[in-house]
């Protein structure tokens, strides 16, 4: 449809729910005027009408954390709009990768699990940090104690294989990505990064690394 199909509210804005590319996961909600979309076709990065300071916002122009546009997609009503985007870092002034981290709600019957649902947990534990809280505790210790406990996850999952331990080695691989997904978060390594490098690799067909024997 053409942009001028669209339908701005009364202060000329449209909500533009932007996407992960790759993952589809929501990354923040912001506002777009016709000139901030006009630009955001254009350079084909994202750029928004930032309602509080009341001026156009290139996302990235001062963070470095620039969202490339894969695509734009119009609501049935033509008044709202969801931007699939690359992005080249966190979406969140926080430093998390999505701005909705902070959970409200969970069923408890439909508490379903997701590897990104547990990273965004994760998350907001470095950012909000919890008392009590044993991931707070790893980001409070700092690197070398998460680096310590990934190695010990790692033994462990060794320990259980080498037993032929079905269970018990489901069990310790459960630990050693929950440890995993605390350092990926410590470092600021997406969930994305690592799609993004196994993609790459072909890793099912093709061997990566190469073993020598001296």
């Amino acid at each position: 449809m053409e942009t001028k199909e669209l339908k701005f509210n009364a202060n000329g804005l449209i909500p533009a729910i932007v996407q992960d590319h790759y993952t589809k996961e929501v990354l923040t909600l912001a506002y777009m005027n016709a000139e901030s979309l006009a630009i955001t076709i254009d350079e084909g990065q994202t750029c928004f009408w930032s309602r509080s300071r009341q001026e156009l916002w290139r996302k990235g122009e001062t963070s470095g954390n620039v969202q490339h546009v894969v695509s734009i997609t119009a609501d049935c009503d033509a008044d709202a709009l969801v931007v699939e985007v690359v992005k080249d870092g966190p979406a969140c002034h926080t430093g998390a990768e999505s701005c909705f981290f902070q959970p409200v709600y969970l069923s408890e019957e439909l508490k379903a699990f997701s590897y990104e649902g547990l990273y965004h947990l994760i998350e907001g534990r470095k950012t909000h940090p919890k008392e009590g809280s044993y991931t707070s505790y790893l980001f409070d210790k700092g690197l070398d104690k998460i680096l310590k406990k990934v190695g010990e996850e790692c033994t462990e999952v060794i320990i259980g294989g080498r037993k032929e331990d079905k269970e018990e080695t489901i069990y310790e691989i459960a630990d050693l990505t929950y440890h995993v997904m605390v350092l990926m978060v410590q470092m600021g390594i997406s969930l994305e990064d690592v799609t993004r490098e196994l993609e790459k690799r072909h890793v099912i067909d093709h061997k990566v690394k190469q073993e020598r024997m001296q």
